[in-house]
């Protein structure tokens, strides 16, 4: 099993905790290996990186989530702040470009660092960026994710997060019949309805509501030299991120790459969320192996 190394790049406004998993500079004929997510941490790759022992593989805490602890007094979690940062991380360690696996709103963040640094990145695979501008129903997707947010601000993490999950698991567009439904019980999903007075959870608040609003720009995203793989879970047809994952790829000019499994297919069992990482790295090796 390959040893990680965990280090802090020191950047205005945060301490930058990343892990790296081999080599710097990287050895053999494979580019660098960046994993990121949003709001999920380096924690949520610990299935996935060990099935590339033939790569350097780095992993990262967002600036304000995990080990990254921010020093400039923000509490929002921006698309446009995060790829600076990754940036920054790509420039100091001196491995670009990077091949990146990019999940949910690390996907916008690695979208954005296309559009900013194209020469930052070879190849990205973008799975499942929930942005609300690729669906034909933009507008009705902006009111349902206002509706866990009332929920988070009404009850608690509990019913905000029960909110949340009725609307990632919604089939289809979000129509009155989805409007119509009752909030939920947090109790249907196992979780508890006490509410500890906290309103600064990043996937429950507004602070990462500019990663929803995201508008990729086509015309920059194309004409990048970066190889871009939109990939969807086998899983997830129908939700909200597989319906966001075709639009963006439909946007793009090209047809969503099947992975296993479903949103959190990389996943291990991490945070009650098992997918099927063996068999979603077999999938990104050979769209890796394909550029």
């Amino acid at each position: 099993m390959t040893d990680i190394q965990t280090h802090t790049l020191v950047i205005p406004g945060v301490d930058l905790v990343y892990d790296v998993r081999g080599p710097l500079p990287p050895a053999g004929a494979h580019r660098a290996l960046l994993m990121i997510g949003q709001p999920m941490t380096a924690e949520g790759f610990t299935a996935l990186a060990p099935h590339f022992t033939d790569r350097t593989v780095l992993t990262y805490d967002p600036r304000g989530l995990g080990r990254s602890v921010r020093k400039d007094g923000r509490s929002d979690h921006t698309p446009q702040q995060q790829a600076a940062d990754l940036h920054a991380l790509v420039e100091a360690l001196d491995v670009g470009p990077v091949d990146v696996i990019a999940s949910s709103g690390g996907a916008v963040t690695a979208l954005e660092l296309v559009a900013t640094h194209p020469d930052d990145v070879a190849t990205l695979v973008a799975h499942e960026p929930p942005i609300n501008a690729v669906l034909p129903d933009a507008t009705a997707a902006e009111r349902a994710r206002a509706g866990f947010y009332d929920a988070y601000q009404a009850k608690g993490s509990g019913a905000g997060m029960a909110a949340f999950i009725a609307m990632t698991s919604w089939q289809g567009e979000f129509t009155d019949a989805y409007f119509a439904q009752p909030t939920p019980d947090p109790a249907m999903f196992g979780m508890a309805a006490d509410d500890d007075g906290n309103r600064d959870d990043p996937l429950l608040s507004q602070s990462s509501w500019a990663i929803t609003d995201y508008r990729p720009d086509a015309g920059v995203l194309t004409a990048a030299p970066t190889r871009i793989v939109v990939a969807v879970g086998e899983e997830s047809a129908g939700t909200y991120t597989a319906r966001t994952a075709l639009g963006l790829a439909a946007l793009l000019g090209q047809e969503a790459v099947v992975f296993p499994s479903h949103h959190g297919g990389f996943l291990g069992g991490e945070f009650g969320y098992a997918g099927k990482p063996e068999e979603f790295a077999a999938r990104l090796r050979e769209v890796l192996d394909a550029g």
